[in-house]
């Protein structure tokens, strides 16, 4: 009797769900540590780069608002492509980008390549920034507390090591080398990226869709469409997220570019200046732990924001008064003082029920509050040069925590972008007949 052999097993496949988990985890862990570096790493070397190059502290301030003005624009237009090509290979081109500009960087001959190369460094970096929030949404978000937490960690972790390294490593290796080496780690999350974009064959639990991976949605209703959620542009919670974030950033930047600078012309070392910009940065590691899981138990998490508006009060005031006095204070306050950064940052996954509504809200938050934030570090070297003194500048950072106040008060406020964004949307439909308009 002839039998029929049994057909074979379908090999297992190479992109099982948990192996793509483990390599979006990788990517994320050295995209996360990556996206400071260029900034906090670049700053405490501007006058051993300046001296070297040619150009003076007139540039100073330039780089502060290109960084800036880079995560703005290219805050749009992730979200854009990451609808047209998808969210992971948006991403593998994005830490392409920034690996590009950062090698370019320190090849730089002259301070028009430095600065071009720049912008294209951060084009990157200011697309990977929009792109992590809603990769976390997808993948982990039935563990959102732990990865944003450990994505915020690696984030100041980056920040915090590179300044503190920088200036060793250029005296011993040159600051080409010492701005150039992060290139390694952003080329591997390229490669990590690429994988995980062809693994996106298969589908995780619940990715694309914004339902929790291994249960249920957090919120019972549909998730808004792909391509976007109507009436998001017209609601107060994306506009008091969006200037929070901006003054946030306005104030991390200004901090950033102009903290060793205002040391040392106080009297202090080059070297204290890095070394204490990365104290600034050290701040952020217990945050990135604490702030988040805070801001997801707090119903209301306005306490956060008191706090840290006071506390950036009292840095400025002290660096202002007694800049070397009490140095370790003032920026032991500036750097708690910040910690709205990872509130935004949480507050977007918290306050959407979609990946599609976590991609928007973090694309114009980010977009729209870097563009606002880029003014800050220009604006204070020009007060600055214009008065021969900080005094200006400060005026400005102390009507910029007013501000950071008042939107911090009203992001607090618990709401889901998309049920404020669909009420919004069914008032414009009823006052304009036409049921079809797309309103972002």
């Amino acid at each position: 009797m002839t039998t029929t052999p049994a057909p074979a097993a379908a090999p297992a496949s190479l992109f099982t769900p948990r192996r793509t988990t483990l390599l979006v985890l990788t990517a994320l862990i050295l995209t996360a540590v990556n996206l400071r570096t260029a900034v906090t790493g670049f700053s405490p070397l501007l006058e051993q780069i300046g001296g070297d190059l040619g150009f003076g502290t007139a540039l100073y301030g330039a780089f502060g608002t290109i960084v800036t003005a880079s995560f703005a624009i290219f805050g749009f237009v992730a979200s854009a492509a990451s609808r047209r090509f998808g969210l992971e290979p948006t991403l593998a081109a994005a830490t392409l980008v920034t690996t590009l500009g950062i090698a370019l960087r320190a090849l730089s001959p002259d301070p028009a390549v430095l600065v071009a190369s720049t912008i294209v460094a951060f084009a990157g970096v200011g697309t990977s920034n929009v792109l992590i929030v809603p990769i976390v949404k997808r993948y982990f978000a039935s563990r959102l507390k732990t990865v944003s937490s450990l994505y915020l960690a690696l984030l100041q972790f980056g920040q915090f090591v590179a300044p503190l390294i920088a200036v060793p490593i250029a005296l011993s290796a040159g600051w080409r080398f010492a701005i150039g080496m992060w290139a390694i780690l952003t080329a591997t999350a390229t490669v990590l990226w690429v994988v995980v974009a062809v693994s996106g064959r298969v589908r995780m639990p619940g990715v694309g869709s914004g339902s929790v991976a291994g249960g249920s949605s957090p919120a019972s209703a549909p998730p808004a469409p792909l391509g976007g959620v109507p009436g998001a542009w017209r609601t107060p919670l994306l506009w008091s997220m969006v200037l929070l974030f901006a003054m946030t950033a306005l104030n991390t930047y200004v901090i950033i570019t102009w903290l060793p600078t205002i040391l040392v012309e106080a009297g202090a070392e080059p070297a204290l200046g890095g070394t204490l910009l990365a104290f600034f940065s050290v701040f952020g590691l217990g945050a990135a732990f604490l702030v988040p899981p805070l801001t997801l138990h707090l119903r209301n998490p306005v306490a956060i924001v008191v706090v840290c508006v006071t506390l950036l009060a009292v840095g400025y005031t002290g660096l202002l008064v007694a800049p070397l006095a009490g140095a370790v204070i003032w920026v032991a306050a500036l750097g708690l003082g910040v910690s709205t950064f990872p509130m935004c940052l949480t507050l977007v996954n918290a306050r959407t029920r979609s990946t599609a509504g976590s991609s928007l809200l973090s694309s114009r938050m980010q977009g729209i509050g870097y563009a606002i934030a880029c003014v800050g570090p220009l604006l204070i070297g020009l007060l600055h040069d214009a008065q021969g003194g900080w005094g200006g500048s400060f005026v400005f950072l102390y009507l910029s925590l007013a501000i950071l106040l008042v939107a911090g008060i009203l992001a607090s406020r618990p709401r889901v972008l998309e049920d404020e964004a669909e009420r919004v949307h069914a008032v414009d439909d009823s006052v304009d007949g036409d049921d079809g308009r797309l309103v972002l």
